[in-house]
C-alpha cells in the first residue's frame, strides 16, 4: 500500500494545526474530528473521494442528510457547518484549493431553537432527588445536581472542577471553560452547603480507594478516579428518571440556570459572564420568557400602565 495521498492526509493535517496552532481543547478536536469524518462518509457514497472538491451543492445536501436522514438536532447541525467552514477556510489559507466553497454557505437562522428550561419545582424535584436511600455517593450526586444547576456549569465544568477551585468563603467556584479560559462563577448556599458536604463525607473515601489517583478532582467516581464528561450525563439522565422527569441532561440544567436568571430579572451581560460565552448573540437565546410574563413586567414597570392599573383598581373600588 502506498503513502497516502494529499487529499487524504487533509484532515488530519488540520486537526494537527487545530492542535498545535490554535492550542484548541481535546473535546473541540474531537468534534472536528466526528464532523469531518462523517462529511467524507457522505461525499464518498457521492463518488467525490476528495473532500477538497466538495461543490456547494454537495455541502448543502450533506448538511441536510445530516437533519433528514440522521436525525440530528438543529444545534448539532449548525455545529457541523461550523466545522465545515473552519475546514474549507484552512484549505483554501494552504492554497490546498483555489475557492472556497463553504463559504457560500450561511447559517439558517431557522436552525436556532429554543433551548429546553425546566420549571423551578421541577428543577428543586431534581436536584433534592438524591437522598441516603439512593445508594453510597448519593452526596456526590447532590453537590453535582447543584453546582450544575446553581453555576449554570457545563458538563465537562463541573467534572473538570478541582477541590481548591471551590472556595467556600467567597462563595464561588474557578471553573476552566472551552478553549481554557478561566472564570469564576458565583454559587448559592445550596450549592455551597451540599459541596461542603460532599468535600467532608464522601469524597476522602473515594480518594482512598482510587490510591491516589484522583488528580485532585473535586467529583469522583466510585473507584475514586475523576469523574468523566460521560458519567456525568449518565448520573444526571438517571436521577432524572428515577425522579420521573424525562429528556433531562446536563445542558438541561444550564439551560434551566440562565433562563431563571433572565426571568428573574439578570442583565444580559451578567448572565453573558456566568455562562462563560464570548458573545453577546449567544447568550440573547434565552430571552425567551413567557409572554405572560412579558405583560406582567409592562403592566409593573411602565409608568402609563402603572398608572394605568392604579387607576382601574381606584374605579373599581369607588364602584
Amino acid at each position: 500500500m502506498g503513502a497516502p495521498t494529499a487529499a487524504h492526509r487533509r484532515r488530519p493535517d488540520f486537526l494537527a494545526f487545530c492542535r498545535i496552532e490554535c492550542g484548541l481543547a481535546p473535546l473541540t478536536l474531537e468534534a472536528y474530528g466526528r464532523d469531518l469524518a462523517l462529511l467524507e462518509e457522505f461525499l464518498e457514497a457521492r463518488g467525490v473521494h476528495d473532500v477538497g472538491k466538495a461543490s456547494m451543492q454537495d455541502l448543502a445536501e450533506h448538511l441536510r442528510w445530516l437533519s433528514r436522514s440522521k436525525g440530528f438536532e438543529p444545534t448539532t447541525v449548525t455545529r457541523h457547518l461550523a466545522s465545515i467552514r473552519v475546514f474549507f477556510r484552512w484549505m483554501h489559507s494552504t492554497g490546498a484549493i483555489a475557492r472556497d466553497n463553504a463559504r457560500l454557505l450561511e447559517r439558517p437562522t431557522t436552525w436556532k431553537r429554543l433551548p429546553g428550561a425546566m420549571t423551578p419545582a421541577q428543577m428543586r424535584t431534581l436536584v433534592e432527588h438524591p437522598t441516603i436511600e439512593s445508594g453510597a455517593l448519593w452526596l456526590r450526586d447532590r453537590a453535582m445536581l447543584e453546582l450544575l444547576y446553581g453555576g449554570g456549569l457545563r458538563a465537562s465544568e463541573v467534572c473538570g472542577l478541582k477541590v481548591n477551585d471551590f472556595h467556600e468563603t467567597l462563595g464561588a467556584v474557578a471553573v476552566t471553560g472551552k478553549g481554557g479560559k478561566q472564570r469564576v462563577v458565583p454559587i448559592g448556599v445550596p450549592a455551597i452547603t451540599w459541596t461542603r458536604r460532599y468535600i467532608d463525607e464522601c469524597r476522602p473515601s473515594l480518594a482512598r480507594v482510587g490510591g491516589g489517583r484522583d488528580a485532585f478532582r473535586l467529583l469522583l467516581s466510585f473507584s475514586g478516579r475523576p469523574l468523566e464528561r460521560v458519567a456525568v450525563w449518565q448520573i444526571v439522565k438517571k436521577v432524572a428518571a428515577s425522579a420521573g422527569l424525562e429528556g433531562v441532561h446536563p445542558h438541561t440544567l444550564r439551560h434551566s440556570f440562565a433562563t431563571h436568571m433572565v426571568v428573574g430579572g439578570a442583565d444580559l451581560r451578567v448572565v453573558q459572564e456566568l455562562l462563560g460565552h464570548s458573545s453577546i448573540l449567544t447568550t440573547q437565546v434565552y430571552t425567551h420568557v413567557s409572554k405572560a410574563h412579558l405583560r406582567e413586567v409592562l403592566l409593573t414597570c411602565h409608568p402609563r400602565e402603572a398608572r394605568g392599573v392604579r387607576h382601574t383598581k381606584s374605579i373599581r373600588r369607588v364602584k
